[in-house]
């Protein structure tokens, strides 16, 4: 059975920073592209950022230049590193994999920016 529990989150002033961290189990991890995923009050769920399975990331435009994507295949970790956070970042943040998996979805962990 696949876990992918998220941490991390919290509450930070505009212009702050949050590391996410991903533990995944019960998956091959090295066989699938990783995902950042975001959703805020009454809007969709959103792709941030995903990572490619030799280490690539690719961004939204949206975070482009302030948050970072990375991975570890040795502990089974995807993180998000998210800087100069803006109000409109606030949201659950969900990993899963890239394009995601709608049965891998877990509980997330709530990101709030104050301005």
């Amino acid at each position: 059975q696949v876990q992918l529990v998220e941490s991390g989150g919290g509450l930070v002033q505009a212009g702050g920073s949050l590391t996410l961290s991903c533990a995944a189990s019960g998956m091959i991890f090295s066989s699938y592209a990783m995902g950042w995923y975001r959703q805020a009050p009454g809007k969709q769920r959103e792709l941030v950022a995903f990572i490619t399975r030799d280490g690539r990331p690719e961004y939204a435009d949206s975070v482009k230049g302030r948050f970072t994507c990375s991975r570890n295949g040795a502990k089974n970790t995807v993180v998000l590193q998210m800087n100069s956070l803006k109000p409109e970042d606030t949201a659950v943040y969900y990993c899963n994999a890239y394009p995601s998996i709608g049965s891998w979805w877990g509980q997330g962990t709530q990101v709030t920016v104050s301005s």
